[in-house]
């Protein structure tokens, strides 16, 4: 596995390119069904809380996350406060000749714990990818601890 993130300044960019239309990858990151394939499922009214199941995280916990911005199939922001810290997320979807680019972005305090948080979301990233080709879900330990040097490094 070879990591994809960058820093620009404390924000985390990882990106994942689809043969797809945004409208359909945007169901993979917005339908509850959907998202319970590489993520977990959500649940309540996205008005502006939901609740989502964290279903790869030891005892599958149920996190409380805020809808800050829900633009389809073009930009999705949400956010939470939990034991780990405050997590500002946002997916940007753009399409091109049939191909969507998802460019996540997690907005950091700051970058003392990203070498922690990167593989994470290479992990969540590549079981979306498995999710939409039918593919087995990848392996935590093939990206923890393996590469959070290269996360240091950034």
């Amino acid at each position: 596995m070879t990591p994809t993130g960058r820093l620009f300044g404390a924000d985390l960019h990882l990106t994942r390119t689809f043969k797809a239309s945004a409208a359909d990858v945007w169901a993979s990151v917005t339908e509850s069904d959907r998202t319970a394939r590489w993520f977990g499922p959500w649940r309540g009214d996205a008005d502006p809380m939901i609740q989502v199941q964290l279903t790869s995280e030891e005892g599958a916990p149920w996190t409380d996350m805020r809808v800050e911005a829900c633009e389809p199939p073009r930009r999705l922001a949400i956010s939470s406060v939990d034991d780990h810290g405050t997590w500002h997320l946002e997916l940007f979807l753009t399409e091109a000749d049939g191909v969507t680019e998802l460019l996540f972005v997690q907005h950091l305090t700051d970058v003392t714990g990203v070498a922690d948080i990167g593989p994470g979301w290479e992990f969540y990233l590549d079981a979306l990818v498995a999710s939409r080709e039918g593919a087995p879900k990848p392996e935590w330990d093939d990206y923890y601890p393996a590469m959070k040097a290269y996360y240091e490094s950034l």
